[in-house]
């Protein structure tokens, strides 16, 4: 038998001493820890899967549109982009409803099962005639659609574990979430190898070349984690103290095992906690695109402190791109732009004129410039302060709920995080364009000291559901 206070992920926790006890209380069985662990990691797998969907074709979606569509310009482009996140945020709150009802299997297979038919429609949109931006748009939609599982992933981890596994895989669960946001890019480039022209498949009318290969991929894996979710995923749940508790989805559970305990959740404390996460995802995507309350709020403090750093000061300012004007008004540069930007060489660049802070707009002749020192050092306090933000949040939130199911309130959560990824990009397009670096990093400084108010009213409340009824000491 294993000792109170092991590390649980390590080896199961059989039994526990309580005072006044005469024997060990069985928690639980060491074929239920390695069954629990092994679906656990599977959703870990998901997770990952999921997020190599997203990424494997982000920075070829622009020439792919441009080859397939001539009338798609930088604004369709920003459409499309934002779709997976729409399709998200849409998708996390049905899948959360199902996951609370019905066994999870199903809300994972089904969602899986629509972003493989969504990357095979991705990879046929070259086909029809016309109008074949708009099915890429729909494609990419469907493929955020089947991404909304990450609610069902979320609640069954958090159900899942005790509170003494639940932040290390919740820190595992971002990790492989951000994994596969790292390495499909990188996949991306394998299959630059292959290069526009490919093979055709004349049969099936399928081209396979550097544009279709990655999301045939991601098709593959979807299929590889269907296969591995039928196989191995078992329904689990366990209170916070590492019990079993009887599942109302899991229509095996034993009569011995415990009912989930009495008491209401503080919905002002899962209102909050939404509020908190979505302005983290609203500042992660703009800079892109001990406690778990102290984590979360020291988190905040140094991300607030990497926008304070990176406002322009001094007295230097930019150089301005002397360029002959058409007319006096300020261009609405939209995110697609930004992202075009990306795709010119230096070459291209040289070629089109001088560089510099664009004449159009009018705070480029008295805002100074950023150094790169400034930004170095913003990214870098950005880049710690997010992912301890992210993965508390979760944890909180997972903890503030306890151990009823959450598929629901997870739904709203990632609903929360795709909202911020399609308004962060949106804030970031207009405030920035119009206004200048100055006024849009002081906009988000001022909203993240709101967030860190928010944070300070309801600190005492942001406590895990058994202890705030009495069951475990904080």
């Amino acid at each position: 038998m294993a000792s109170p206070g092991i590390d649980t992920e390590q080896e199961p926790l059989l039994g526990d001493r309580t005072p006044g006890s005469r024997e060990w209380d069985i928690i639980e069985t060491e074929e239920h820890y390695k069954s629990r662990w092994i679906s656990i990691r599977i959703l870990y797998l998901t997770m990952f899967f999921s997020s190599v969907g997203f990424s494997i074709v982000i920075m070829s979606i622009w020439p792919y549109l441009q080859k397939i569509d001539q009338t798609a310009d930088a604004s369709f482009l920003g459409w499309v982009i934002a779709s997976f996140s729409l399709g998200q945020m849409v998708a996390s709150p049905v899948f959360g409803l199902w996951s609370n009802y019905r066994p999870r299997k199903e809300p994972l297979i089904v969602s899986i099962f629509i972003s493989v038919m969504a990357n095979c429609l991705y990879a046929y949109v070259h086909v029809p005639a016309s109008h074949n931006k708009y099915y890429m748009l729909v494609a990419r939609g469907l493929v955020g659609f089947g991404a909304g599982n990450v609610a069902v992933v979320r609640s069954y981890i958090a159900g899942a574990t005790s509170l003494q596994e639940r932040i290390s895989s919740m820190a595992n669960t971002s990790a492989c979430q951000a994994l596969g946001f790292i390495l499909g890019p990188v996949f991306q480039t394998c299959f630059a190898l292959i290069g526009e022209k490919g093979v055709t498949w004349d049969a099936i009318k399928l081209q396979i070349n550097m544009y279709t290969a990655p999301v045939l991929l991601g098709a593959f894996l979807g299929v590889l984690n269907i296969i591995l979710i039928l196989t191995l995923l078992r329904e689990h749940r366990v209170d916070d103290s590492g019990r079993q508790c009887k599942n109302v989805n899991f229509e095996e559970a034993s009569t011995d095992e415990v009912q989930f305990p009495q008491g209401n959740i503080d919905q002002v404390a899962v209102l909050a906690t939404n509020v908190l996460f979505f302005v983290v995802l609203f500042i992660f995507a703009l800079f892109e695109t001990i406690g778990e309350r102290a984590i979360l709020l020291g988190g905040l403090i140094v991300v607030w402190v990497g926008f304070f750093i990176l406002l322009p000061w001094g007295n230097q300012f930019p150089k301005i791109q002397w360029e002959e004007l058409h007319n006096n008004s300020i261009p609405n540069t939209t995110f697609g732009e930004i992202i075009i930007t990306l795709w010119k060489s230096p070459r291209e660049d040289r070629n089109e004129g001088p560089t510099g802070c664009p004449i159009e707009q009018a705070w480029c002749f008295y805002t100074p410039m950023i150094h790169l020192a400034q930004f170095l050092t913003a990214a870098m306090l950005i880049g710690v302060g997010y992912p301890s933000c992210n993965v508390t949040s979760y944890t909180l939130y997972s903890k503030v709920l306890g151990p009823k199911p959450q598929g629901v309130y997870m739904g709203w959560l990632t609903a929360s995080g795709s909202a911020a990824r399609i308004l962060g990009p949106v804030f970031i397009s207009q405030v920035y364009t119009s206004w200048g670096p100055r006024w849009a990093f002081s906009l988000v400084c001022g909203i993240v000291v709101l967030t860190i108010m928010l944070l300070g009213v309801v600190y005492r409340r942001l406590v895990p559901f058994s202890v705030r009824h009495g069951r475990i000491q904080e």
